[in-house]
């Protein structure tokens, strides 16, 4: 069945909200707001349905072509269509309203964080189809997509896709993770995940450019190590460690967080979620001096902690301790004059939530990378905690995705 709606304005997921002649809402994937489109429904249920666009009847100044060539088709990407600072406003309409609806939250945002559109990523997760071919899931299946490249890989995790693509037989593996750092530059590493893989071609990876290969939970060429300029400090992860694919841009929000805080000399800061040290070892060079300040780190994953440790002592840095254990296990002990929460998608638990109220910090640093537990969180922590700011952080250009971060004040 197809209908002529207007688009209307923006919504999570890549959609766009139009209602119907009964006034039911209708979810749109290709869409600009503002748009009048004739759409196909998908889906249909009690309190909406989804559709696709057929035909765009009366198109938007802010709809663009898509560069690369297997958008739609790929499910990597999905607001290519879209000028880029339309992307932008329109994340921070979805932002504002998830604060507004489940959060309870009326404020306005301090201006978006962004830096490249292209060529941003230095890490990427390709598929590997039964038939060897490397690529990205079409949306919502397991059928592989490939390509010669693509316009979010940097040039090196590209050429070293195509390389790989053309010339190494990936017969046997699921996926292979390409990273490449920027110091030195073009130096890419890989993680091959696999079941059924014989080995043979690790070398042919180094030969093909790589510095290093790792397979499943082992290191089997090479040195597999990606090493960045983290605003001055050497920071170097494991291939089984989280780091921010956009990293010049994560490099803004470090600087951000850094500079809103100051001055840090003598304060105590935790730092949960914490990776392999992102934010703790920037802020553990302002707190020493001649004070009792400290950084302590908090992270579960063993990977990241020995990553953490060793970029601590790579760095010199003394005021920064890594602990392996969970934010919920974690007893801190003493209050500290300052908690960053990073946390994964699902939010903060309940114990975490429980653990801060009780031992309340003077300030609360929040990102997070999904609007909906951002906004229920801070709803939690607004019982102690007044917001100073919100703002979205385009961690992930072209893509619906939404990385936000809050400054909390303790009344």
């Amino acid at each position: 069945m197809s209908l002529v709606l207007k688009s209307l304005s923006p919504a999570y997921g890549g959609y766009s909200i139009a209602r119907d002649e009964k006034e039911k809402v209708v979810l749109i994937k290709g869409a600009v707001p503002g748009e009048m489109v004739e759409v196909e429904i998908i889906e249909n249920k009690r309190d909406y349905a989804t559709a696709r666009v057929i035909t765009v009847l009366e198109p938007s100044e802010q709809r663009v072509d898509p560069p690369c060539p297997v958008f739609g088709i790929c499910g990597g990407c999905h607001l290519q269509f879209i000028s880029y600072d339309t992307q932008v406003a329109m994340k921070d309409e979805v932002l504002l309203d998830s604060l507004a609806r489940i959060g309870g939250i009326e404020t306005g945002l301090s201006p978006a964080l962004t830096d490249a559109q292209w060529h941003y990523r230095r890490r990427a997760q390709f598929k590997v189809g039964r038939n060897g071919d490397i690529g990205f899931f079409k949306e919502a299946t397991r059928e592989v997509v490939t390509f010669d490249s693509c316009p979010l890989m940097n040039e090196e995790i590209n050429a070293m896709f195509r390389r790989i693509k053309e010339g190494i037989n990936t017969t046997g593996l699921s996926e292979i993770h390409i990273a490449c750092g920027d110091q030195p530059p073009g130096h890419p590493v890989l993680l091959l995940l696999g079941r059924d893989y014989t080995g043979s071609a690790f070398e042919e990876y180094l030969a093909a450019g790589a510095t290093g290969v790792a397979y499943n939970r082992e290191i089997v060429a090479g040195v597999a190590g990606t090493c960045f300029d983290l605003n001055g400090l050497s920071y170097t992860v494991s291939p089984w460690t989280f780091f921010q694919a956009h990293w010049s841009l994560n490099r803004k929000i470090v600087e951000l967080i850094v500079s809103e805080l100051a001055p840090l000399e003598g304060k105590r800061v935790l730092d949960l979620y914490a990776g392999a040290g992102n934010f703790a070892l920037p802020l553990a060079g302002q707190v020493g001096g001649k004070s009792s300040g400290e950084v302590i780190a908090v992270e579960e994953n063993p990977h990241a902690v020995d990553d953490g440790i060793r970029n601590i002592q790579t760095n010199e840095i003394k005021h920064c301790r890594m602990v392996k254990s969970s934010s919920e296990k974690y007893k801190p002990g003493k209050k500290f004059d300052i908690i960053i929460l990073d946390p994964p998608r699902p939010g903060l638990t309940s114990e975490i939530v429980k653990k801060i109220l009780e031992m309340p910090s003077d300030i609360i640093i929040y990102i997070s990378c999904n609007p909906a537990t951002f906004s229920r969180d801070l709803k939690k922590l607004k019982e102690k905690y007044d917001i100073l700011s919100v703002r979205q952080v385009d961690f992930f250009p072209n893509t619906f995705h939404i990385e936000s971060i809050a400054f909390l004040r303790l009344r």
